[in-house]
């Protein structure tokens, strides 16, 4: 009774594919997610220092990492111009020389892509950070979920909701508050889900965002 499950887990092998391809053996499998974990920390913690204060937030959709037997290959999907892009580059070489300095690894070199998404906010990563800057400046937790909704219903998907839990407009007790529009099918295994939970501290506490995107049937 109850129980949940992540969406993108449930239908892994019929519409959703792994974000990290690679190879272990059981001993070392933990050492290996740790890895990706810390390279996908420092890309996130460079971007958010380098990019400019007027671009508000990140971008990052998504971050694919392959790793092969002398090659890791990370391929950065990123939803708007922002100083990646923009220093094509410069930007690429700086961010796998401080990649490099964090892991720190001799047999393998490091290779960072970057592909642009095509419809930003169809991506719940990308929403979700929409919806947390709103949120921080203050903008009417309604509002912003509203606007969120508008953002994505222009990229052609069939369903959305969004979440909202925690301390919302600094009331004394939390709540979940959530919107949904469309169909959003989560028990349909057929059915093509993006999701993503996203935290995100404000001056009274930490709010945690959920949405689900019903991109379509397979």
């Amino acid at each position: 009774m109850g129980q949940k499950i992540n969406p993108l887990g449930f239908r892994l092998g019929t519409t959703q594919s792994h974000h990290s391809f690679w190879f272990a053996q059981p001993k070392n499998y933990s050492a290996g997610l740790q890895e990706d974990e810390k390279i996908r920390n420092c890309i996130k913690n460079y971007v958010q220092k380098n990019r400019r204060i007027s671009s508000g937030f990140e971008g990052i959709a998504r971050i694919g990492i392959q790793k092969k037997i002398d090659l890791i290959q990370v391929i950065i999907h990123i939803g708007f111009p922002n100083l990646l892009i923009e220093g094509q580059t410069r930007g690429i070489e700086e961010l796998q020389i401080n990649v490099q300095k964090e892991f720190y690894s001799v047999n393998r070199r490091l290779n960072i892509a970057i592909t642009r998404v095509e419809k930003p906010y169809g991506q719940p990563n990308i929403l979700s950070e929409y919806i947390a800057l709103q949120l921080k400046n203050r903008v009417s937790f309604r509002k912003a979920m509203k606007k969120a909704i508008e953002l994505t219903e222009q990229t052609d998907t069939k369903g959305i909701q969004v979440q909202i839990a925690g301390r919302i407009d600094g009331k004394e007790i939390a709540r979940v508050e959530w919107i949904r529009e469309g169909r959003v099918p989560l028990q349909t295994i057929r059915a093509k889900i993006d999701h993503c939970s996203y935290t995100i501290r404000t001056i009274y506490g930490v709010l945690g965002i959920k949405i689900w995107i019903f991109v379509d049937d397979e």
